[in-house]
C-alpha cells in the first residue's frame, strides 16, 4: 500500500488454509489443505515464499527476554527519521453519528 517500508524478517508465507478437518474417533486430529490463494495477476500462487522486509531486523528471544523490541525501536526510528523528510497530512475529525434521536414532544 505504499504507506511505509516494512520492517522485520520475512514473513512465513503461510497463506493455504487447513480448516474443516474433523477429529478423529480417539480425539486426535489431522490437517490437511483445504484451499488455495492466487495472486493478483490471476496466478495460482505458491506457499511459503513469504514477503521480504525493506529493512530487516532479527528479534531473537535473548533482546525479548531482556525487555526489548529490536524490530519495533527500528520501525519507530524510521517512521521518526520519514517525519522529518514526508508531510503527514491529518484528517480534520468527522461529526459523531448520532446514535439515538429522541422524539417530539407534543
Amino acid at each position: 500500500m505504499k504507506i511505509g517500508p516494512l520492517v522485520g524478517t520475512k514473513t512465513w508465507g503461510g497463506l493455504v488454509g487447513t480448516w474443516d478437518t474433523p477429529p478423529f474417533v480417539d480425539g486426535g486430529r489431522m490437517v490437511a489443505p483445504r484451499g488455495g490463494f492466487y495472486d493478483t495477476d490471476g496466478n495460482w500462487a505458491v506457499e511459503g515464499v513469504g514477503i521480504s522486509p525493506d529493512i530487516a531486523v532479527e528479534q531473537t528471544p535473548a533482546e525479548v527476554i531482556k525487555g526489548r523490541d529490536p524490530q519495533l525501536e527500528r520501525a519507530v526510528q524510521e517512521a521518526l527519521t520519514l517525519l522529518k523528510t514526508q508531510n503527514v497530512e491529518l484528517k480534520p475529525e468527522p461529526a459523531p453519528p448520532v446514535k439515538y434521536k429522541r422524539p417530539k414532544k407534543n
